[in-house]
């Protein structure tokens, strides 16, 4: 499943190189770097976010599965014998991520791996419900000392740490923890996606994500577009200082409601003619569409307070 291609100068000097299939070995390849230059002792992780490459012959599913992809995982290293709890608390601390992002406990599911890998220990997936099945989102895997051990062996380099309490040398085990930044995405807009029926003749599209995963987090609208403009400006320029703001004035104010119901908006700020008279907004909530009146004096602490995780 490795993804070849040519690199070269001309074509009669190419040579066939392979992109990364997984983000791993860059980790392990520079323990040795980050053991010496941050002094860390076991147990300690490396994290990082990038690119990944799979020669898939169907990709599908939206972007479930895809040629080129992200991944974040940690690598964490530690001592023979702390590495089943590490394991454990990776595993839970999955779970508890995803509850976290907004995805429903009975959405997700561990499958622990009946067979494993030559190199593995333990081996878990988190699963989540697509529409078209389970579909993993995150693995972690005790991977013991196999990749350190097999780095040293083929360069040549001593990968060995030693305990300065026990004056022990050895190859540290290494528990894996990894998540498809793009599978996580796809598995959100499935959880947040709702069409909800208002009433027989009214159906709203809504992306119920949590207000710290929102991409805006505020639409201002002028209930009229002659009248209230110049202060709904004046609302929009203070907002976007502190928030991704949207400002929105085409339509009807029904319309400009549910265009930000859909992409996920969690608040709707109205300038009427009771902000022109006395500085108090129609502040609207996304899930509820409940209105409240609020002074603008205290809107950014409101929505500040409101989106923060």
């Amino acid at each position: 499943m490795m993804f070849a291609t040519q690199r070269g100068v001309t074509e009669s000097k190419s040579v066939t190189i392979y992109l990364r299939p997984e983000n791993a070995q860059g980790e392990y390849v520079n323990f040795l770097n980050v053991l010496r230059t941050m002094r860390v002792k076991l147990p300690f992780s490396i994290g990082q976010i990038g690119k990944a490459f799979r020669n898939e012959i169907t990709p599908g599913n939206f972007i479930f599965r895809t040629i080129e992809f992200e991944q974040m995982e940690y690598q964490n290293f530690c001592k023979k014998g702390d590495d089943e709890q590490l394991y454990e608390y990776f595993k839970r601390y999955g779970m508890e991520f995803f509850e976290f992002l907004g995805l429903s406990s009975e959405h997700l599911q561990y499958h622990d791996h009946a067979k494993l890998a030559h190199y593995a220990k333990s081996a878990c997936d988190i699963e989540y419900l697509f529409p078209f099945g389970w579909g993993e989102i995150n693995g972690t895997h005790n991977r013991t000392d196999f990749d350190l051990r097999r780095h040293q062996e083929y360069s040549g380099k001593n990968l060995t740490y030693f305990d300065e309490e026990t004056k022990e040398k050895f190859i540290p085990y290494i528990i894996e923890s990894t998540y498809g930044v793009g599978r996580i995405l796809l598995a959100l807009l499935f959880e947040a996606y709702d069409e909800e029926i208002i009433n027989e003749n009214d159906t709203r599209q809504v992306l119920r994500l949590k207000p710290f995963l929102a991409p805006i987090k505020v639409n201002v609208l002028p209930l009229v577009k002659k009248r209230h403009t110049e202060k709904a400006v004046a609302v929009y320029s203070m907002l976007k200082s502190h928030f991704m703001t949207s400002y929105d004035d085409a339509g009807n104010i029904g319309k400009r409601y549910r265009r930000a119901d859909a992409i996920g908006t969690p608040f709707a700020v109205t300038i009427d003619d009771n902000t022109l008279e006395s500085n108090v907004v129609t502040l609207r909530d996304r899930n509820t569409m409940e209105q409240i009146s609020l002074s603008i004096d205290s809107l950014v602490e409101y929505i500040r307070k409101a989106v923060a995780f």
